[in-house]
Order: C-alpha cells, then sequence, then structure tokens
C-alpha cells in the first residue's frame, strides 16, 4: 500500500489495522540528543483513546505504547523510531454481518475498487486506530518544537451548530469539558445536543482548531511546498477530515482587499509584525511570524445505529443497521490528532528550510 508515509526529512511510516495484532509508526529523520520517554508519548495517546468519555466508543484500550528502537539511555540516537501499540479488545464477530455489504459513509466501496480486497474489521487501515501511529509520532515532533519555543494548541471550537464564543474560550476550560470544548456554557449545549443524537441513534460532525505560537518567519516553500498547503494536505489526510481553512479561509472571499489585508508594523522587540491576522500566519506559502490559524472540519461519524439503505458486493439492495462499538462523534478525540499532524508538518518544514540560505549553512558548519 502506497501513502502511508509523510514528511520529507522528518518522515513517518505508519502501520496496522483496527483489528489486527497491533498499530504503529517508523520515524525516520529524527535529531539524536533529544531526552524521550514512553510516558511522554503515552500522555499523548491519552487524550484520543477510547471510552474515556459516554461520548466515545465504549472500546476498552489502553493502547500502552512501547518503544522498540532508536532510544539509547533516555535519548534518541538519530536513527529510526519504532512505537508499537498492540491491540488487546477486538471483537471482530460484531463486523461479520457486514463482510460482502457497502457502508453508507465509509471506505468499504472504494477498497474493494482500488485493491480487490479489504479489512472488513473495524475498516482495517482506514479505522480511526491507525492515528495512534500518527499521534505517537506527534509526540515527538511536539516535542522538538518545545525545545524551539514552539507550542501548538488544539481544541473543538464547534459541534453541530454550537459553537464557542470567542469571549467565553479559556485554554484552561478544555481539558475540563468531555468534549474538549474551551467554551463550558458551550460544552454542556453540546453535551445535551449529543445525548439526544444518541438517543435517535445518529451522530455529529463539528470543528477543530489549532493555533500555533512561536513559528518564526520564513518557514515553508513558495510554489510547490506551501506550508498552508502542507498543513492543508497533513490534517485532510485525518479520516472524516473534510475541510480545512487557514486564518479567516472562506470568510477571505466575501471581504475587499482593504479588509482581508494585514497592515505590517515595528514590534516593541525591533521586529517586523502584523496589525492584523487575516492571514492565519502565513503568507505566500511561507510562515509570517503571526499565530498560525487553522480549522478543520469533520464529518458526522459514519457508523450509525439506524437503518441505512444500500447494495451487497454483488449488488443487491439491502438494509443495513451497523453493530459494533462506535463514537457518536469524532471530534474531541480528534484533537489531539490535529494536533499530531500540524506538529509533523512544522517540524519537517522546519528542517527542510534550514537548507534554504548558504550563509545559515556556513554558519553551521563552522566556516
Amino acid at each position: 500500500m502506497a501513502g502511508s508515509t509523510w514528511g520529507e526529512i522528518f518522515r513517518i511510516s505508519t502501520w496496522g489495522e483496527s483489528h489486527g495484532k497491533g498499530v504503529g509508526v517508523v520515524i525516520d529523520g529524527c535529531p539524536a540528543g533529544l531526552p524521550l520517554s514512553e510516558e511522554e508519548i503515552q500522555a499523548y495517546l491519552d487524550k484520543r483513546k477510547p471510552g474515556e468519555t459516554k461520548y466515545s466508543t465504549p472500546r476498552k484500550e489502553a493502547d500502552k505504547v512501547e518503544i522498540l528502537s532508536g532510544i539509547f539511555e533516555g535519548k534518541t540516537t538519530g536513527t529510526p523510531i519504532s512505537l508499537v501499540v498492540f491491540n488487546t479488545s477486538q471483537k471482530s464477530k460484531d463486523y461479520s454481518d457486514i463482510a460482502s455489504i457497502y457502508r453508507p459513509g465509509h471506505a468499504d466501496y472504494t477498497f474493494d475498487q482500488k485493491y480487490g480486497i479489504r479489512d472488513y474489521r473495524g475498516g482495517g487501515r482506514s479505522s480511526g486506530r491507525e492515528t495512534i501511529g500518527r499521534v505517537a509520532a506527534g509526540a515527538i515532533a511536539l516535542k522538538i518544537l518545545e525545545e524551539m519555543g514552539i507550542e501548538v494548541r488544539a481544541y473543538v471550537s464547534r459541534i453541530g451548530n454550537i459553537e464557542a464564543k470567542a469571549e467565553n474560550i479559556s485554554l484552561e476550560n478544555i481539558e475540563k469539558s468531555p468534549l474538549r470544548m474551551p467554551d463550558l456554557e458551550a460544552s454542556a449545549r453540546a453535551e445535551e445536543f449529543l445525548l439526544q443524537q444518541m438517543k435517535e441513534k445518529n451522530s455529529a460532525g463539528g470543528i477543530i482548531e489549532c493555533v500555533v505560537k512561536g513559528m518564526p518567519a520564513g518557514v515553508g516553500e513558495p510554489v510547490f511546498g506551501k506550508l498552508d498547503a502542507a498543513l492543508a494536505q497533513a490534517v485532510m489526510s485525518i479520516g472524516a477530515v473534510k475541510g480545512v481553512e487557514i486564518g479567516d479561509g472562506f470568510l477571505a472571499a466575501a471581504a475587499t482587499g482593504k479588509e482581508n489585508n494585514d497592515a505590517f508594523c515595528m514590534g516593541n522587540e525591533g521586529k517586523v509584525k502584523k496589525v492584523t491576522n487575516h492571514a492565519g500566519g502565513i503568507l505566500g506559502g511561507m510562515s509570517d511570524g503571526s499565530d498560525i490559524l487553522l480549522r478543520a472540519a469533520f464529518k458526522p461519524t459514519p457508523s450509525i445505529f439506524s437503518p441505512q439503505q444500500t447494495v451487497t458486493k454483488e449488488g443487491e439492495p439491502v438494509t443495513v443497521e451497523i453493530k459494533g462499538r462506535h463514537d457518536p462523534i469524532i471530534v474531541p478525540r480528534a484533537v489531539v490528532v490535529v494536533e499530531a499532524m500540524t506538529a509533523l508538518t512544522l517540524v519537517d518544514k522546519l528542517f527542510v528550510g534550514m537548507t534554504s540560505r548558504l550563509d545559515r549553512i556556513l554558519d553551521f558548519y563552522g566556516r
């Protein structure tokens, strides 16, 4: 299978299936000397593991990560880092009834068309459990960014038509909310909304907002390697993401040039800064030193327990009622996945950018 590798210098390859023996990731291009432990990676995996609230799948998995290579005496060695999480709570029989049925909203039909074979147990490679590898690798990327003074923070800004209000947002509320919303009043209303959807055997979608602080200017490429394009591709590769915005996003289409342009001025530290940030921290495909603002729209969970019309592999019409253990909403558990893919992209672009200027290369090698 092609398409399981991401990055140019800081490269990751994820592997494994939802109901296989395990899932994991291999990271290549991580510099030597980074202090790293399983506990640090586990802290991020715990944010996406199932069964933590009544709004996530009841599947119980410890999602315990093991480091297999690339670490010696608590530090990275510069060699490939291999991480694994073994599956312990598979119930493959829950999926036997849909082995020959194309579930609406899933990748069943497209997998069959591409490969002529598919793992119907929980979706195989298209399962949300594939993101374990992304989050584990993202934990390493986030630590590299932390060493550089760069912070990546994401949260749920909207569930259904319930949106967090800017005046009520506090990042301290993210971990207080079972839905990872920074507005606790909106979170309470969203919980009521979700409980109603669950009673109706339905699901919901939402929006995750991600903010990057401390990103230096000039990272990214001006043509095909644009930073915003790379971020969009990375986040769009997360299952269920149907749209990505940077800065004002689609609102920019309704603005005028006077309204949309960000004026420049000199900051207190003698550096150029912007008065506003409609561009979302990226100009001409390169970071401009402002906060990077990104939003990702997630569709409702396609695995719902209500009757749905579909067809079998043989083309026979049939009604399907999906069984198994599924999230009524993907968004809260996907917050850390958005952080991970954002961090992986930023680290890779930062590493690529180190070769952009001869004076910096000469300075690095002491010439």
